[in-house]
């Protein structure tokens, strides 16, 4: 595959904005040999980037062509994700599909735009997804020997199992099963390859969900190996010799009680005009070495991924535990990026150095907090004695970092993170929102100014680098939400294309006084791009700054790591354009699969938190709490109670009842003219709660008089 030659036929192809007869698309393209054009017409082809109808090539668009994902199937139809961000989901009926099954990529062909949105038909498939699934067994007493499995995801109805596809699965098992179309029959089959245990425990949930997305629990061997021999190799005095000494300074971390990655250390000091701020970061490039087998398995994972019973690191924990945590009153290298603010905290000078630190104390979250409340007692002052002072000198300068935060219109956005308990058997027993006090904000705030000065570092001097961008939000989306938000009586006028940040926040900050202050800033956050890797300076709209990027956490974000890497060529002396020669693709590779592993991690999280959420509330059926509607949709409400989770109430099985939903924020019953809207209490019993698909259900509760 030559990608220049491909490229060379992609932008003929824009230019003339039209199919082409194949002859001429050579001419056009500039491509000089044949056999060259023709490999390349079949790999573009084969991948749908380009349309072959009789003699004449184009691009899909101009053929009136779409490539797409099958990303869900219910009984009769699909529906496929396009690769165009200007369309929504299409709607496929079944006997459109030619076999295409969630996952597949198909090239979709007479795309017609209709009153609830785009249907096509499937003119190929270009590529069979995994066909791989996870899901529960359920085997009907109605039908003897027939055993089916409901799909975590992707299906809406039960699949088959084939005889003799069952393994020694039993009623309720949490499997995984290969998937394969019948032709003849046109339906699917599933065959179980593996049996993970019982639906109903969370945690064999987990196990299964982790499976499902491909992420990769036990490090190879020569990996462990490796990341052995760094972790014991001693830090000598020659490589001290290249760093900036900081062992004396009062330096030391914050975090949370159980963690043992620790990446971050800070130190401040109060000049006589400012501060003097320092963010130390683990010098994971020291260790994971450009090519190394570290490199590349940390590479092909992305990130740290959290669960409620487990983590799965980036790195081994040889590295992520060991010679990279910044344990307390033991010599560490690091990266560490000085900066110098001004009375009104602005940034007016900063330099990176490889440095040593020996971090004086390992705080931790609530301690901290403890001590700038006033409410800590002696030993734990004693045991902050070495950074007492630095604390509140910290403190007054995130003060104002936040204040300057709000100023430039940074979305304060909060979202619902749930901390769950686990006990012996790993069972979920305990559920509640996580609290953020002064500590997480002060440390928050400084990772910001660290991370946004490696970011003009890099965009000031033009190297390659991985930048975190988010980019404001469009059009279309802008005008749903200022649609609900005129619907719950808010001032829309300025929420539309060029809106500022300071326009959406300050509609946040009117809503907080409201009952609608979850649904807003959840509508405001569903308004915007994701934030992704990109090699481009592409800005941060959400945190309001031109240029971004993550440089505070390499032992747990592969990003980190990349840019670390190249801070360090730079600031070792090594020529500009070497560095742009040597991490140009480097770079666009990193960003790519960084966001990839991102979206992974973050979707296989979300999952078992659902899974630990309704293993908690099956211990807790027909128990009765106050909550608030947090969701509405044409089939019922969503309702928060007050340990952070959300269970449905079905209004479709409402005796007597018809209720219709305004496409905003209520649904009413026409024939009582009873509503319920978003921000309403109201009184709920907990009726089911299924662990193995993460769903729990409430029904209304209702008190009868004695």
């Amino acid at each position: 595959m030559n990608k220049e030659v491909n490229e060379m036929i992609l932008q003929a192809l824009r230019e003339q904005d039209e199919p082409v007869e194949r002859r001429d698309l050579l001419v056009f393209s500039g491509v000089l040999e044949i056999e060259e054009f023709n490999n390349a017409i079949s790999y573009l082809e084969s991948r749908g980037k380009i349309i072959i109808n009789r003699k004449k090539v184009g691009l899909p668009e101009t053929m009136g062509c779409v490539a797409a994902e099958i990303v869900r199937q219910g009984r009769g139809f699909s529906f496929a994700k396009p690769d165009r961000e200007d369309m929504d989901d299409i709607f496929i009926h079944e006997k459109y599909l030619k076999g295409a099954i969630p996952g597949d990529t198909v090239m979709l062909k007479n795309i017609t735009a209709g009153a609830k949105g785009f249907s096509a038909e499937v003119d190929k498939i270009l590529e069979k997804g995994t066909r791989i699934i996870t899901g529960t067994v359920e085997r009907p007493k109605i039908e003897k020997g027939q055993a089916y499995i409901m799909p975590d995801s992707l299906f809406s109805y039960h699949l088959r199992i084939v005889k003799g596809g069952e393994l020694k699965s039993r009623e309720g098992d949490k499997v995984k099963a290969a998937l394969f179309y019948d032709q003849k029959e046109k339906r699917v089959y599933a065959r179980i390859i593996k049996i993970y245990g019982k639906g109903d425990s969370a945690r064999v949930c987990a196990d299964a969900i982790i499976d499902g997305y491909g992420i990769p629990v036990r490090f190879p061997v020569p990996v462990k190996h490796e990341a052995a021999m760094k972790a014991a190799q001693p830090i000598t005095e020659a490589e001290m010799q290249k760093r900036l000494d900081l062992t004396d300074e009062p330096i030391f971390t914050i975090d949370g009680a159980d963690a043992k990655d620790l990446d971050d250390a800070i130190s401040v000091k109060k000049l006589e005009k400012g501060w003097e701020l320092g963010v130390h970061i683990a010098d994971v490039s020291h260790y994971v070495t450009s090519g190394s087998r570290l490199d590349e398995e940390a590479r092909q994972r992305g990130t740290s991924v959290y669960f409620a019973d487990r983590v799965i690191p980036m790195l081994p924990v040889e590295i992520s535990n060991g010679c990279c945590s910044l344990n307390a009153g033991t010599k560490k290298l690091t990266f560490s990026c000085i900066m110098t603010l001004n009375e009104k905290a602005e940034l007016i000078d900063y330099r990176f150095e490889k440095s040593v630190i020996i971090s004086k104390v390992r705080g931790v979250y609530s301690e901290v907090n403890a001590i700038i409340d006033g409410s800590a007692d002696d030993e734990l002052k004693e045991k902050y004695a070495p950074v007492y002072d630095e604390i509140f000198v910290a403190q007054e300068l995130a003060e104002i970092l936040k204040t300057k935060a709000k100023r430039r219109g940074e979305l304060g956005i909060e979202t619902t993170e749930l901390c769950f308990v686990l006990d012996d058997q790993g069972v979920c027993i305990g559920v509640s929102e996580r609290e953020r006090g002064e500590a997480e904000e002060l440390i928050e705030q400084f990772m910001i100014m660290a991370n946004g000065a490696a970011a003009v570092y890099a965009k000031s001097v033009g190297i390659p680098f991985v930048y975190r961008v988010h980019e404001a939000p469009d059009e279309e989306k802008l005008a749903a939400l200022s649609e609900l938000a005129a619907a719950c009586g808010f001032q829309t006028r300025r929420i539309k294309e060029g809106v500022r940040q300071t326009d959406l926040a300050a509609l946040i900050d009117k809503a907080k006084e409201t009952k609608y202050a979850g649904l807003i800033s959840t509508q405001v956050l569903r308004s915007m791009s994701k934030a992704r890797y990109d090699p481009r300076p592409l800005g941060h709209f959400g945190l309001s700054l031109e240029d971004y990027c993550h440089f505070t956490s390499p032992i747990r974000r592969y990003p980190d790591t990349s840019i670390h890497r190249i801070l360090t060529d730079l600031v070792s002396g090594v020529p500009i354009d070497k560095i742009k020669t040597r991490y140009e693709e480097f770079a666009a590779e990193s960003a790519k699969l960084s966001s990839d592993f991102e979206i992974r991690a973050v979707r296989a999280e979300r999952d078992t938190e659902k899974c630990y959420a309704a293993e908690y509330m099956r211990a807790h059926l027909g128990e009765h709490y106050q909550g608030v509607v947090s969701g509405v949709t044409n089939k019922g409400i969503f309702v928060m109670i007050p340990n952070g989770i959300e269970g449905f109430i079905d209004l479709t099985v409402s005796e007597g009842a018809y209720f219709v939903f305004d496409g905003k924020t209520t649904i009413t019953d026409t024939k009582s003219g009873k509503s319920y809207c978003i921000g309403d209490e109201v009184s709920v019993t907990v009726s089911a709660a299924n662990v193995a698909l993460g769903q729990i259900d409430f029904e209304f509760y209702e008190k009868t008089e004695i």
